[in-house]
């Protein structure tokens, strides 16, 4: 690389940096080229980006960001993974680092609070964006079909009532 593509980069980064709100560090020392393509299809499928940068150029990119704290842990072989869902990218990487002993899930950082693998993995076991909305949305939908169902049920019940007093007067 040179300086362009250097300041490029790092100029980029730092956008990433601004528009997430989670960003996941690795270490992947060993890893084949296959067992690579498998972790960025798995990641690519979970709406989650990943990218090995160089330590240094990451430390310029995180330079003035919310993440600044996650700078003593760009040490070695490292990868960042972020996404717009913040349970995705932890969720992701704690998947496949189970699979594969190479892969090993060093730290990272949900906004300003900086999180070591541990809290990477609790973070992980909630449940993702999309299943807090679907579960929101039908407790906010369930009273309401509740309420409809009691209002309904008077005019069912002055139906089926006219309906025998109607039977009855045939009857008679």
């Amino acid at each position: 690389m040179d300086r362009t593509e250097k300041r490029e980069f790092v100029a980029s980064l730092a956008t990433v940096f601004a528009e997430t709100s989670m960003v996941v560090v690795t270490q992947n020392k060993g890893l084949t080229v296959a067992e690579v393509t498998n972790l960025r299809r798995r990641m690519r499928a979970a709406g989650v980006d990943f990218k090995v940068a160089k330590n240094r150029l990451a430390m310029l990119a995180l330079d003035g960001t919310r993440f600044e704290g996650i700078k003593p842990l760009l040490k070695g072989p490292t990868a960042l993974a972020w996404s717009k869902d913040p349970v995705a990218a932890a969720k992701t990487a704690i998947e496949f680092a189970k699979t594969n002993e190479k892969f090993v899930i060093i730290g990272g950082a949900l906004g300003t609070q900086t999180l070591n693998a541990d809290g990477i993995k609790a973070l992980a076991e909630l449940p993702s964006l999309d299943t807090l909305r679907a579960g929101l949305l039908g407790m906010i939908s369930t009273p309401a079909t509740r309420i409809a169902g009691v209002l309904q049920a008077p005019a069912g019940q002055l139906a089926r009532v006219f309906g025998a007093y109607a039977k009855k007067d045939e009857a008679a």
